[in-house]
């Protein structure tokens, strides 16, 4: 009976340790791979607005139903980049002893609200804005090396 008892909590449990895996300091993940998610997640930001200013002239229940589709992807994409900065850099990989934490922190910050600006709306200047505040933040978190790297990992994708 206390084996059954141990195999149900382990059954029902296990699944709260893989949502905190990335508060875990293991290692696994790479600064570069999540900048490259962050630009992918841009990508598909854009695609959306796109789609959703196409389809925005018809009402017809097929075309409002893609619409709402394409909100949802934005807003999931957006709030994707959002927890990446928020629960990877800013509460794991940004140093207060860091050369440049304070532009570190400055440009995270504007990238925060910059992609919040896309998720309320479909203007494509917000979009542009995350763009050049994630080129910025590179540059201050990554040394040469870093960033040849990234470029490297860039290209592949």
């Amino acid at each position: 009976m206390i084996n059954f008892f141990k195999l149900f909590l382990m059954i029902n449990l296990y699944h709260i340790c893989l949502f905190a895996h990335c508060q875990i300091p293991c290692g696994i993940y790479s600064d570069a791979m999540q900048i490259i998610q962050i630009r992918e997640d841009l990508n598909t930001i854009e695609k959306a607005m796109a789609m959703i200013n196409t389809l925005s002239g018809k009402s017809d229940p097929q075309t409002l139903n893609q619409i709402g589709r394409w909100i949802t992807a934005k807003e999931q994409h957006a709030q994707n980049i959002q927890n990446i900065i928020s629960q990877y850099f800013l509460t794991q990989r940004i140093k207060q002893n860091s050369k440049n934490y304070e532009n570190e922190l400055i440009t995270l910050h504007q990238l925060l609200v910059s992609i919040m600006k896309c998720k309320q709306s479909v203007n494509k200047e917000n979009l542009k804005r995350s763009s050049e505040l994630l080129d910025d933040f590179s540059e201050f978190y990554f040394d040469k090396h870093g960033i040849e790297h990234l470029n490297k990992l860039d290209s592949k994708s």
